[in-house]
């Protein structure tokens, strides 16, 4: 629950004001800088993946060549959200998805304790990295990017992207292949400036409109709703108003793009908060920064979309929103 907090000294046409310089400098921003992504990076974001497996992923996901941490990272989330206990109605398993047969044939026993166990992430993890560096071994030889023809021949097959010499015609391989390169890049730490959203200034166009409005746990903002919304309704609605779609809940909304220092921030960066700073699944509440240190944002049931500051003792990270990574987050990782 978000510490009530209002700025008294602050009228509407002040707030508007402000609000308008904000969009202005951040539409500024956008047009200023062309590239400046974090491309090259194998270390992880902060928190992006569970601190009970971020050794793991960063051991593991330097085995070979074509894959990274960040890249392992995204193949998990992708795949199971994190939770080891995942099934798909497929009969895929764990915390990596395999189905039964693949992994009697790649599974290995990562933590050396004498068994193979596709419930447990310290072989399952050790396993989906072998995996990718045995896949990435049999089509070494086909023109392309490595990494891509390992994506690839994870979702068609060796064969394929040998026959096709690449990254086969197959949508949906195609589709596979760049939702988790795109992915990665929000697990990835940061090494330059992160470019910031062109469509930034609209999201926080939309969300100063519904200042005032009364918080509603689940809302979306619909006409059945009375317009009203919850924290990540209105980031929800703020993005997609300039044509990107966000996932529903905050913690999924935190992997929509790369996630910039605290001292990097720009109006329209996504700011998160939560009770385990160690995790990106224990995200419980997400705003839009406007500057200075606030943000705009949908607190607690009995209160308005109002600034609020983000420097507090719960707050996790921010994230740079970008229409491929918004697109690459899953819609809902398979559970139990």
């Amino acid at each position: 629950m978000r510490k009530a907090w209002l700025v008294a000294s602050v009228g509407i046409g002040g707030a508007l004001s402000f609000i308008a310089l904000l969009v202005f400098g951040t539409y500024m921003a956008a047009g200023s800088i062309a590239s400046g992504g974090s491309g090259g990076s194998v270390g992880l974001a902060k928190g992006a993946v569970p601190a009970t497996y971020q050794p793991l992923v960063q051991k593991w996901g330097n085995l070979c060549k074509a894959i990274n941490p960040a890249l392992l990272a995204a193949q998990l989330y992708q795949e199971s959200g994190f939770n080891p206990r995942a099934q798909s109605p497929a009969s895929a398993q764990g915390i990596a998805q395999f189905i039964p047969g693949t992994w009697a044939a790649h599974g290995v026993d990562g933590d050396k304790d004498g068994d193979r166990d596709v419930w447990d992430p310290k072989d399952a993890i050790p396993s989906a990295a072998s995996y990718d560096c045995k896949l990435a071994g049999y089509v070494k030889d086909a023109p392309g990017n490595p990494t891509k023809n390992m994506l690839a021949a994870y979702n068609a097959g060796a064969y394929a992207v040998i026959k096709y010499g690449g990254v086969p015609p197959y949508r949906e391989t195609q589709n596979y292949v760049k939702t988790i390169t795109d992915l990665s890049k929000s697990f990835a730490r940061p090494v330059g400036r992160v470019e910031p959203s062109r469509q930034a200034a609209g999201a926080i166009y939309y969300a100063q409109k519904k200042l005032g409005t009364l918080y509603l746990w689940g809302g979306n903002g619909t006409a059945e709703q009375n317009g009203r919304f919850d924290c990540s309704g209105l980031t929800l609605a703020a993005y997609r108003s300039v044509g990107i779609t966000l996932p529903r809940v905050a913690n999924d909304q935190y992997n929509a793009g790369p996630h910039p220092k605290r001292d990097e921030l720009l109006p329209g960066d996504l700011v998160f908060f939560s009770d385990d700073l160690t995790n990106s699944r224990a995200i419980r509440h997400v705003g839009i920064y406007v500057g200075g240190g606030y943000m705009i944002n949908a607190p607690r049931a009995g209160a308005v979309i109002r600034f609020d500051p983000i420097d507090t003792p719960d707050y996790f990270g921010a994230t740079r929103v970008t229409e491929d990574g918004a697109k690459a987050v899953p819609p809902e990782p398979t559970q139990v």
